[in-house]
């Protein structure tokens, strides 16, 4: 199982790819509540998308958030660094993303 700070550490990854592939689209229209559960560990992150970069990565749910991922601590740590698809991940529910359709299409080009 991995720890919190594994998990806040993966997020920051997530962060600095999203960042980068926003710089490498141009900006995009797209500002959304984001909160990440983890279940296995009692623990929750929240942050904010903005304009394609995942901003103000804090501790804490946010249960009004407009997109959840749910995963557990490994789940999570190999989704973010890439060592799992996530359609896969999502088709097996190994983790759960509760988003508009919509808003799932944005997040795949930013990915």
């Amino acid at each position: 199982m991995a720890t919190v700070d594994e998990c806040r550490t993966a997020l920051e990854g997530l962060a600095a790819k999203l960042a980068a592939n926003g710089e490498a689209q141009g900006k995009l229209d797209f500002e959304r509540t984001l909160a990440c559960r983890v279940p296995d560990l009692a623990t929750a992150f929240h942050a904010r998308l903005s304009g394609g970069r995942l901003l103000d990565i804090t501790d804490g749910d946010d249960p009004k958030a407009k997109i959840a991922l749910i995963a557990k601590s490994d789940d999570l740590i190999a989704l973010l660094g890439g060592k799992l698809d996530v359609t896969r991940a999502v088709a097996s529910r190994q983790i759960s993303i509760k988003a508009n359709p919509f808003d799932l299409l944005k997040l795949r080009k930013l990915l």
